[in-house]
């Protein structure tokens, strides 16, 4: 029959292809072996010499080191929904305040713009970047138009930030993860911590086979390649860059930090910053809040305590075939492709070592896919021969080759070494039932990185220059909070609505308003408004009640539960506990960044509540000032004993007096000297100080002193004297 003389013919093919499959796989296995023994070696010589001599580092050290203003890059396009998870989850969980995001959107993609609007009116440390070009460009492309808007938004808010972070919308972040960079700066130039995959359900072996290898990439390859080439790859998310970094890498690009044309800027940067001589560093560092027998007993089978709670990034990745070939694809076309074309071999041998094994993949990819197609087949060969009646038997592809034998014995013993690394790094942070299941994985996971190899291929053909090929996005999911954000409305709207006003009172105050003072200060000044119906108005805008406080009355215990700089800090009093939760009082809304700051100096869960103008400073003043003033409240008591004032004069006086109260800050960011968003960054530095604050600024050439002093001028201007008050009586307020 003739279909047997084909088969014959065609095993007699097979063998000779499964040869050149053995070798090259010997190959690239023994050079897998290296990265191996390499690792093992280093870990246990570190754990024989410096473990010994010197404990690990506990996560309290990360607190030591003040707060540096560090910047966030997030680039979207179409990531509707998104960036208020993502906001919203970093206020509730990152333990660090002085950090700004900017979300890079297109003029072409309003709805996403839309979205960080709201977020924007919510969080005042997040900032909206337009790109300059309609999406979706590069996302280098997106970056440089970011770092663009940073480096502008530094100008304007007189600071200086000394971290630039990459992230992706979809991003879940440690809560120390700001408080790892804020310490490792400025002495490293990249800072790159691992991604951990979230795992999905098991049976979803496409988005799961992220997990094995990302968990053995940044659980040992990526240790090795610091250790032998001092040279990291960026992640692209989870990197932090020194402000001596992106200034190099500005000086490099003419102005441009990021390579546009590049897929995988990330990657190019890695090798941009070693050829300047920077330092770049790989970080697993451990956070273990309980080292307890019954904190360990909790643990997966085969998880490790240590691996499993270092600092890292999590998120969703693809869970289709078809997103995680696309994903994929970007990423060879992006490290092999273009990278060659970038970053050629270099004099150092070490580096080339690990270019060769970056850029391996386009030929392994393919190989390890081929190996699965022919064991696939031989596996079918010997279910037919064994199990089928009157089977035709044909002479094995391996018969009388002694050293191809030689060669797949070998490969089974690389082969059972790779399921064995792999096993253990995913389970170290996992668990061991993971790390079987990654074994099954291993086989999708040749398929998935074939075919992504076959689409960069068909690309960089069809393309021909492998720099024109266009950002493809590949969409995330990001976890459930179970919170939303809404559109905060505009203070002036709000009560015209409630009809308090009318639209030619805001007109007219919005015109003639005394500088140095905000809407609802000018309103109030003006008579228009009581600050009762400004503390009403500024609740609903910050969707909390509001009540009238007593500033003198306080509890000196429950003044005790809140440290000075944290009450000054913030422009809080402490009112009341209710059950176990520390309620304070503000005059305006605290943004969630700050519930959450205060919320972890007092250790209380804290709510707030929005009181009439002046009453939380007249409280600070009178509890928390480094330098007590005379006290206006005993004047006032003094003058009602002396027969100056009547007592039905006493409680018109004092509302009057404590309602035209004005701190510094407000009229500083109301003339214009300092930019509101940098504030936050401003007052952190001075919470840490002795110095007022006016001094604080002074020092810090934020403004001159000449500015200082007509602002305190312009404070005592419109602050009203109680000796006055109580000489000449309350000033009719004015009409319009």
């Amino acid at each position: 029959m003739y279909w047997i003389d084909i088969v014959a013919s065609y095993l007699f093919v097979l063998k000779y292809v499964a040869i050149t499959v053995a070798i090259i796989i010997s190959i690239s296995s023994l050079d897998d072996l290296v990265i191996d023994v390499v690792y093992w070696a280093r870990r246990l010589v570190r754990s024989l010499t410096v473990y010994r001599k010197h404990p690990h580092m506990l996560y309290s050290a990360l607190f030591s080191v003040p707060e540096k203003p560090l910047a966030i890059m997030v680039p979207a396009w179409q990531e509707t929904g998104v960036i208020g998870k993502m906001a919203e989850l970093a206020a509730i969980t990152l333990d660090y305040e002085n950090y700004h995001i900017f979300v890079g959107t297109y003029p072409n993609d309003p709805e996403t713009q839309l979205d960080v609007d709201k977020v924007c009116a919510v969080f005042p440390n997040v900032h909206k970047v337009v790109c300059a070009r309609p999406g979706p460009t590069s996302k280098a492309d997106c970056l440089n138009n970011i770092l663009d808007a940073i480096l502008q938004f530094e100008i304007q808010a007189s600071l200086e930030f000394s971290g630039f972070i990459l992230h992706d919308s979809e991003d879940v972040v440690s809560p120390l993860e700001l408080r790892l960079f804020n310490y490792l700066l400025p002495k490293n130039d990249l800072i790159q911590i691992p991604v951990y995959p979230f795992e999905r359900s098991w049976q979803n072996f496409t988005c799961m086979h992220y997990l094995d290898e990302f968990a053995e990439l940044h659980g040992k390859d990526v240790v090795v390649r610091e250790a032998l080439a001092g040279q990291v790859p960026s992640a692209g998310v989870g990197t932090c860059f020194s402000r001596k970094a992106v200034l190099a890498l500005l000086e490099d690009g003419d102005g441009i930090a990021f390579d546009a044309q590049s897929l995988t800027e990330d990657y190019d940067i890695g090798f941009r910053l070693k050829e300047k001589g920077l330092k770049e560093i790989f970080v697993r560092f451990p956070v273990i809040l309980d080292d307890s027998e019954a904190a360990r007993k909790k643990l997966l089978t085969g998880q490790s305590i240590r691996d499993s709670n270092v600092i890292c990034v999590r998120e969703y990745f693809p869970d289709t075939l078809a997103t995680a070939i696309r994903q994929k694809s970007r990423w060879i076309t992006g490290i092999v492709f273009q990278g060659y074309k970038t970053h050629r071999w270099t004099p150092n041998p070490i580096l080339n070592y690990f270019l060769w094994r970056d850029r391996k993949g386009a030929i392994t990819n393919f190989i390890s896919f081929i190996a699965t197609i022919i064991l696939f087949q031989l596996v079918l060969l010997w279910l037919y021969q064994n199990l089928w009646p009157d089977a035709y038997h044909f002479l094995s592809i391996f018969e009388s080759s002694e050293w191809l034998m030689g060669f797949l014995w070998l490969n089974f013993f690389l082969m059972m070494n790779r399921i064995a690394q792999r096993i253990f790094f995913v389970s170290s942070y996992y668990g061991l039932l993971e790390g079987l299941l990654s074994v099954p994985r291993l086989f999708w996971g040749n398929y998935i990185n074939f075919m992504a190899n076959w689409k960069a291929v068909k690309q960089v053909i069809e393309h021909s220059d492998v720099r024109r090929i266009a950002w493809d996005k590949t969409t995330h999911d990001f976890p459930t909070i179970g919170l939303e954000n809404a559109e905060r409305k505009k203070l002036g709207q709000i009560l015209i609505d409630r009809e308090i006003i009318t639209q030619k009172q805001l007109d007219l105050v919005l015109l003639h308003k005394q500088s140095g003072m905000r809407i609802g200060s000018a309103l109030v000044h003006e008579g228009i408004l009581n600050t009762e119906e400004l503390a009403d108005a500024l609740a609903i805008q910050a969707g909390v009640s509001s009540e009238s406080i007593d500033p003198y009355s306080i509890n000196e215990d429950l003044i005790q539960s809140i440290r000075p700089s944290i009450a000054l800090h913030y422009a809080i009093l402490p009112i009341r506990f209710e059950d176990s939760c520390l309620v304070v009082a503000s005059e305006s809304a605290l943004d969630p960044i700050s519930l959450a700051a205060i919320s972890r100096k007092v250790h209380h869960q804290i709510l707030y509540v929005i009181v009439p103008k002046g009453q939380v400073t007249i409280g600070l003043r009178k509890w928390y000032a480094r330098n007590k003033s005379v006290d206006p409240r005993k004047v006032l008591d003094d003058a009602l004993t002396e027969g100056k004032i009547k007592p039905k004069q006493v409680d018109a006086i004092w509302n009057f007096y404590v309602s035209r109260q004005v701190l510094l800050a407000e009229i500083l960011v109301s003339l214009g000297h300092i930019n509101e968003a940098a504030l936050r960054a401003l007052l952190l530095q001075h919470s840490v100080t002795n110095l007022y604050l006016g001094d604080f600024l002074v020092d810090k050439n934020i403004i001159t002193q000449e500015t200082l002093e007509k602002a305190l001028a312009l404070q005592q201007k419109i602050q009203p004297d109680i000796n006055q008050l109580i000489s000449s009586g309350i000033p009719m307020a004015r009409t319009h």
